[in-house]
């Protein structure tokens, strides 16, 4: 890491073999782990907690204060695990008061000019498209993968496995191994290729099937489509997932597609 043209504040811990290009600025109150390469002209700013083996390319600011007229410049976090890659231009800030940090998981990808706002927290392994915004308190699953251009409000909650379209506006809850779609956002089946890629039997994808096929193509309203998949459907650790996000939902569900624009 001896590079004469970038600036790493005395303050900064950094592990072993990681490489720091030229023109990158690391503040203080910063931890990089072992293994990391930091492209060019990239901005690490106070608070950021880095893990290993992490690829950030040339323009991304890590752990900037948040874009919250609320914040008092209070000390919080943002945390980035092992194994992540963070494309050009990608923006992440930091923690508020409300939680303290925002937290991107292990092993996920981020593309070029995403942002991820104030106490968002990421799963692993969840891929992020160019030029998707998070607001605020968003909360995405493992394995969820988020179109680009998608704008996701504030406080929404993306299942696990959950995949959304590209330039989808996301203003409702996405619950897990679905596919969202259209607008206003919609679902449109679930998440079938994804789920035999990370090795879901086909008996375990038609279970998940029927859960949604009585949520969104029955005719029953939520509550009642809840009541009957709990009352007819074997206990599994699926079933329970959906039903335990579906009624936990503040922001309600996103709902089925009418073919309606």
């Amino acid at each position: 890491m001896n590079q004469p043209l970038a600036y790493v504040h005395p303050g900064a811990k950094i592990a072993k073999n990681v490489v720091i290009e030229p023109f990158t600025t690391i503040h203080n109150n910063v931890v990089i782990g072992d293994g990391t390469w930091i492209g060019s002209n990239v901005t690490i700013m106070e608070g950021a907690r880095i893990g290993k083996n992490c690829n950030i390319f040339p323009g991304a600011v890590i752990s900037a204060v948040p874009q919250d007229l609320k914040f008092g410049g209070e000390d919080s976090l943002a945390i980035i695990g092992d194994n992540c890659t963070i494309r050009e231009c990608v923006t992440i800030n930091r923690g508020t008061i409300a939680s303290g940090q925002t937290v991107l998981g292990n092993n996920c990808l981020v593309m070029a000019y995403a942002h991820i706002a104030h106490d968002c927290v990421i799963g692993n392994n969840a891929i992020i498209v160019n030029g998707v915004a998070l607001a605020g308190h968003v909360v995405v699953g493992n394995h969820a993968v988020i179109g680009g251009l998608a704008a996701i409000h504030q406080f929404i909650h993306i299942g696990d496995h959950a995949m959304i379209s590209g330039g989808s506006l996301v203003r409702k809850d996405v619950p897990p191994y679905t596919k969202a779609a259209k607008e206003p956002l919609s679902y449109v089946g679930i998440n079938s290729v994804g789920l035999r890629r990370r090795g879901f039997s086909t008996e375990k994808i038609r279970e998940i099937q029927e859960i949604y096929r009585i949520l969104y193509q029955k005719n029953y309203n939520t509550t009642q489509a809840l009541s009957i998949i709990e009352a007819e459907m074997e206990a599994t650790p699926e079933r329970d997932e959906i039903l335990d996000f579906i009624r936990n939902s503040s922001r309600g569900i996103m709902k089925g597609y009418s073919g309606n624009y």
